[in-house]
């Protein structure tokens, strides 16, 4: 991992709300807004017609996933909202299509379906999980359609018609194990996940990681699955707790998705698990996540990810002002998934106007090489391997439910589609690019794998 940087720029979430738009100078989210209304006015003479550029939402707003799922449908609808509010794209409006998978693998396949095929939506922006994701693929695959996203996965994946911009795991799970050995001095690893396909291939990384790279001893790394949903965790944090009294400092790795972090965090808290004795830092809680939570006893406890609602930036103001007036919520709070729908976003719109059309083959040719600006400061550039570069930040929980940004790479880091760590992956290479246009090329024997998309499907769901 490149050197880590101190980040001594923090505001409260007070501030956010306090600070006056008079004393700030235009910002790239302002400019890039008035740059779409231009060119969404200059590309309105030359429309072929006035059918709305319908957009596909493929989220959870049930189920167990619906309190992470539900605010990244609200944050493409407001991205829609402003851009036809800018102007449209080329000249024509946006239209929402909203769908609900209910948590349901198969069933978000069945909607992917309905999305591209009856609703014939020009992009999908949506999915949490690997594993509902990967359901998505040979859909998206069969019927040509692109789809964006917007959260951290366990890589081993780069698909013609999938554009990644959540983090692969040299974007967020790898830095952050380097975080812990280097600057927090942890000799014992329990990795605990929910069990599917993320969590379990993201440990298989982070196992051979740790024993390959740090010498790490089977005896020092405790693995724990658990179901979507699982409210019991009495005895998995008793186990825990048992496995940091060993002699050897020890944190967890959390890859434990949806509303199962809730009573997680709730029973290390009743044990009397502070970050001082065991930290934990997680893949997949937020700020949206940290809502349903008592956070004062959780001070300290650890984060990964590449933005955090803390980011002090006025392109992030803006976006949070946007947000809490969307909602009509001084509360709401922005996350991760929420920043990389809003690169996503932009990214497609870019790769649109660029393009002169929604054709879906001329957009994916389009987008790569797209650079628009994060909510960080800094920009995102869409790679070959239908991945962005990403900073990686590592932020500590405050008792008010944000995030004190404690460490940052000090540049983006570009996604790695195929793991170093793995044998069957670390001679692949992704790149949609003419005339190799591959997601995994093998540097070795000079050939392409072509798409496996169906049988991961089934594996995913098998699990």
């Amino acid at each position: 991992m490149t050197t880590l940087q101190h980040n001594t720029h923090t505001r409260s979430t007070l501030s956010y709300q306090q600070q006056a738009r008079s004393s700030r100078s235009p910002s790239l989210f302002a400019t890039a807004l008035l740059t779409a209304a231009v060119m969404g006015a200059s590309a309105q003479a030359i429309a072929q017609d006035d059918d709305p550029i319908k957009v596909g939402i493929l989220h959870s707003l049930s189920g167990t996933m619906a309190i992470s799922e539900t605010v990244l449908k609200d944050t493409v609808e407001m991205l829609i909202e402003q851009q036809n509010e800018a102007g449209g794209l080329l000249g024509r409006q946006l239209e929402a299509v909203v769908v609900d998978p209910a948590s349901n693998w198969p069933l978000f396949a069945e909607r992917a379906r309905e999305l591209l095929a009856q609703e014939e939506v020009d992009v999908i922006f949506g999915n949490w999980t690997s594993v509902s994701r990967k359901s998505v693929l040979p859909v998206v695959e069969e019927l040509n359609g692109l789809l964006f996203y917007p959260v951290q996965y366990e890589g081993e994946e780069s698909s013609e018609n999938v554009f990644y911009t959540g983090a692969a795991p040299n974007q967020q799970a790898i830095p952050a194990v380097e975080y812990l050995i280097n600057q927090v001095g942890i000799e014992r690893f329990a990795l605990v996940g929910t069990d599917y396909v993320y969590p379990r291939t993201t440990n298989r990384i982070l196992e051979a990681f740790l024993k390959d790279e740090h010498g790490i001893a089977d005896e020092d790394i405790m693995v724990n699955y658990t179901p979507f949903g699982h409210s019991d965790w009495q005895n998995i944090v008793a186990e825990i707790r048992r496995f940091g009294e060993e002699g050897k400092p020890t944190a967890v790795i959390s890859t434990v998705n949806g509303d199962a972090n809730v009573p997680f965090y709730t029973e290390l808290s009743n044990q009397g698990i502070d970050a001082a004795d065991i930290p934990v830092i997680a893949f997949s809680v937020g700020e949206q996540e940290l809502t349903g939570i008592d956070t004062a006893p959780l001070v300290g406890h650890l984060a990964a990810w590449n933005y955090f609602m803390s980011v002090d930036n006025d392109d992030n103001y803006d976006f949070i002002d946007a947000w809490i007036e969307y909602t009509g919520d001084d509360m709401a709070v922005t996350n991760d998934p929420m920043e990389a729908h809003y690169i996503g976003f932009n990214m497609w719109a870019e790769a649109v106007r660029k393009a002169g059309t929604t054709d879906v083959d001329t957009v994916k040719d389009a987008i790569i090489g797209v650079t628009v600006p994060n909510l960080s400061g800094g920009y995102a550039a869409m790679m070959p391997n239908h991945h962005i570069t990403k900073p990686v930040l590592i932020g500590e929980i405050q008792d008010n439910g944000q995030f004190d940004i404690v460490w940052q790479t000090p540049s983006t880091v570009a996604g790695d589609a195929w793991s170093d760590y793995l044998p069957g992956s670390r001679d692949l290479i992704a790149d949609w690019r003419k005339p190799m246009e591959c997601g995994n090329f093998n540097v070795v024997n000079g050939s392409c794998g072509g798409s496996t998309a169906a049988e991961e499907a089934e594996a995913a769901l098998a699990e």
